[in-house]
C-alpha cells in the first residue's frame, strides 16, 4: 500500500514533538507504534486535513487516554515559527478581558443563595479586582452556588486565588504541577491576603457538566478533595495536564501535555476520568438540585 508522503510527514513531525515533550515519556513508544500502525494499515488514506486530525486524535487517545493529546485543524493559517510565550499570554489575556475575566453572572437567588457563573479561569495578576468584586457581592449570602458547567479552563494561578476565598488562611496546599522540561514541581497554596471577604462556614455547591474542562476541573477537584464543596451535576471531561500547542503545518497543530497535576490530598488527578460529582444529575438540573439541597440544609439548621 502506498502511503501519502504529506500525511506521513505530518505524523512524523507530530510524533517527534510528542516524543520530545510528553510529560509521560514512558508512553511515547506505545503512542508512536499505534499511530504508525494505523498509517501503515491505510487508516488515514484519502482523508482531508480536518478528518485526518479527528482520526489521529481518536487513535492518540485510544493509545494513551489523555484528553489534551490531540491533532487539531486550524481554519486560518498559522505561523510555523514557535510562538513566544509572551504572545500566547497576550492572546489569552485579550480573550479573558473580552469575557470579563470569566465572570459571566453574579446573582442573589431566592433563599439568600449566592450564584456565580464562571466561564474561564483568568490570570489573577490582572483579574483579581474582578474576582474580588464578585465575592463582595456574594459576601452576605447564606450559601453559594459556583457554576462551572461552561468553564473551559485557564490558569492554575487563577484556580488558587478562587480557592483561597473558601479557606480561612494561606495554609491549604491545593495542587502541585510537575513540568517535564525543567524536571521541577511548582506548589500552589491558598493566599494569605485577599482583597475581598473570604466565604467561610457556609455551604458551597459547585455545578459541573461533561463540558467542564482543565482548570475549571481543577477548581472543582480542589474544593472537593478538601471537603469544602459539594459537587452537583455530571462527571467532567477529564483534562488535567498543562499543554503546549505546536504547529506542524500552517493548518495543523499538535497539542502535547508537558506537565501534570498532582493533588496533595488524593496523590493523583482527574486526567481521563473526570471529576465525579457528589450529587449526580443531568447538567441542566444541577442548579435546581443544588438550590434544593441548600434550602433543605438551611431549614434543618
Amino acid at each position: 500500500m502506498t502511503i501519502n508522503a504529506d500525511t506521513a510527514a505530518i505524523l512524523d513531525s507530530a510524533l517527534a514533538r510528542i516524543t520530545a515533550g510528553y510529560v509521560f515519556p514512558e508512553h511515547t513508544t506505545a503512542i508512536e507504534t499505534a499511530i504508525r500502525g494505523h498509517l501503515a494499515a491505510g487508516a488515514y488514506e484519502g482523508l482531508a486535513a480536518p478528518e485526518l486530525c479527528a482520526a489521529v486524535t481518536a487513535h492518540l487517545q485510544e493509545a494513551c487516554p489523555d484528553k489534551h493529546l490531540r491533532l487539531l485543524y486550524e481554519q486560518e493559517p498559522q505561523s510555523m515559527e514557535e510562538e513566544p510565550e509572551e504572545v500566547a499570554s497576550a492572546r489569552f489575556e485579550a480573550r479573558c478581558v473580552a469575557a470579563n475575566f470569566g465572570v459571566e453572572r453574579v446573582e442573589r437567588l431566592d433563599g439568600n443563595i449566592g450564584y456565580l457563573d464562571l466561564r474561564l479561569i483568568a490570570d489573577p495578576a490582572t483579574a483579581a479586582r474582578t474576582f474580588a468584586a464578585a465575592m463582595e457581592l456574594l459576601a452576605l449570602t447564606s450559601a453559594l452556588v459556583l457554576d462551572l458547567r461552561k468553564n473551559i479552563g485557564g490558569l492554575p494561578e487563577g484556580v488558587a486565588l478562587w480557592c483561597s476565598y473558601f479557606f480561612p488562611d494561606g495554609d491549604t496546599h491545593l495542587n502541585d504541577v510537575y513540568d517535564r522540561k525543567t524536571d521541577s514541581t511548582r506548589q500552589y497554596w491558598t493566599s494569605t491576603h485577599l482583597p475581598a471577604p473570604r466565604y467561610l462556614d457556609r455551604p458551597v455547591y459547585v455545578l459541573t457538566s461533561a463540558s467542564t474542562f482543565s482548570a475549571g476541573e481543577e477548581l472543582a477537584y480542589n474544593l472537593q478533595a478538601n471537603k469544602r464543596a459539594t459537587l452537583v451535576g455530571e462527571t467532567t471531561r477529564g483534562g488535567a495536564h498543562p499543554t503546549a500547542r505546536i504547529a506542524v503545518t500552517p493548518h495543523i497543530t499538535v497539542t502535547v501535555p508537558t506537565a501534570r497535576a498532582v493533588n496533595p490530598v488524593t496523590g493523583t488527578n482527574w486526567e481521563g476520568v473526570g471529576v465525579v460529582p457528589d450529587i449526580a444529575v443531568p447538567a441542566d438540573r444541577a442548579l435546581d438540585a443544588a438550590g434544593e439541597d441548600a434550602l433543605r440544609g438551611s431549614a434543618a439548621a
